[in-house]
C-alpha cells in the first residue's frame, strides 16, 4: 500500500522514532522480517519509507555513501517538517568482515563509523581529510547504546569502515586493517547515513551482519542468505533496546 506524502507525514513516526536505513530492498526486508504484520509504503519526496506495525521506519536508501546520505536526509527532513522527528537513525545491512576478527554470520555493532577512503593519496601514504585540515572521517554512536545493543544481539563491537569501492584484494584488506586496527567490517553506506543524521542532530548506530570476508573476491565464500537471517534475528532482539533508549535515555 502506498500512501501520499501528506498522509505519510502523519504516520511516519506514529509508532516508532527509529529510522533504519539499508542500501537495498532485500536488506530492508530482512529487517522488516523481525516485525509481524502488513507493511505500508510511505512515499516521501526523494525517499520511500516502509512501515510495519510496531516496527521502525525502514528506508532502502541506495548503494554508496552519497545516495545513502541524500535519501536519509530526505526522510529525516520530512519527519522534522511534520513535527515528528526521528530520535535515532540506524544504518543496517550486510557487510564484509575482516577475518578472523569478524566471522561469517556474526553481527557487528559499530562503536566508530569511519570513512576509510575520504582523503588524499600521497607519496607518504593515505591522508584522511582531517589531516588535510577539513571535514571529519569518523562518527561515534552513543557508547551506552552500543553496549546495550551489542549485549542484546550478541554482537561484536568495533569500527565499521565505509568505502566507496569494495575491497577485492588481500593487499588492500591488509592496508585498511593497518590504518584501522579496530576495524571489524566494511560496507558502503554507514558514513553517509551518519553524516545526514549529524546534520539533523540525530544520534546514529550501525549494525552489520557479516556475509563475506574482506579480501580477494570469492563468491563461493559468500554467505548472503545466512547474513540476512542473522540481520532478521538480530533486529528481533534489538528493537526493544532501541525504543527503550529513545524513550528513557535520549529525550
Amino acid at each position: 500500500m502506498v500512501l501520499p506524502a501528506e498522509e505519510a507525514g502523519r504516520l511516519i513516526t506514529s509508532s516508532s522514532r527509529v529510522l533504519v536505513v539499508t542500501a537495498v530492498p532485500v536488506e530492508r526486508d530482512a529487517v522488516a522480517g523481525a516485525f509481524p504484520g502488513p507493511a505500508r509504503e510511505l512515499s516521501l519526496p526523494g525517499a520511500t519509507v516502509l512501515r510495519v506495525p510496531g516496527g521502525p521506519g525502514l528506508l532502502a536508501a541506495g548503494v554508496g555513501p552519497a545516495l545513502a546520505a541524500a535519501s536519509t536526509a530526505a526522510a529525516l527532513t520530512a519527519a522534522a517538517l511534520d513535527g515528528r522527528p526521528y530520535g535515532l537513525v540506524v544504518s543496517a545491512g550486510i557487510a564484509g568482515g575482516f577475518p578472523p576478527h569478524a566471522p561469517l554470520g556474526r553481527l557487528v555493532v559499530a562503536d566508530e563509523i569511519t570513512a576509510a577512503d575520504l582523503g588524499a593519496e600521497t607519496a607518504d601514504g593515505f591522508l584522511p581529510v582531517t589531516d588535510l585540515g577539513f571535514g571529519t572521517v569518523t562518527h561515534r554512536p552513543p557508547a551506552a547504546l552500543v553496549r546495550r545493543a551489542a549485549a542484546a544481539a550478541g554482537a561484536l563491537t568495533g569500527t565499521v569502515l565505509t568505502v566507496s569501492t569494495v575491497t577485492g584484494t588481500a593487499d588492500r584488506a591488509a592496508a585498511l586493517r593497518a590504518r584501522h586496527p579496530r576495524a571489524l567490517a566494511e560496507a558502503m553506506e554507514g558514513f553517509g547515513v551518519a553524516e545526514a543524521a549529524a546534520a539533523h542532530g540525530v544520534p546514529v548506530l550501525e549494525v552489520r551482519a557479516v556475509s563475506n570476508p574482506v579480501g580477494p573476491r570469492d563468491r563461493a565464500a559468500w554467505r548472503i542468505g545466512d547474513a540476512l537471517t542473522a540481520l532478521t534475528e538480530g533486529f528481533g532482539k534489538l528493537a526493544p533496546v532501541l525504543e527503550s533508549w529513545i524513550q528513557h535515555d535520549h529525550q
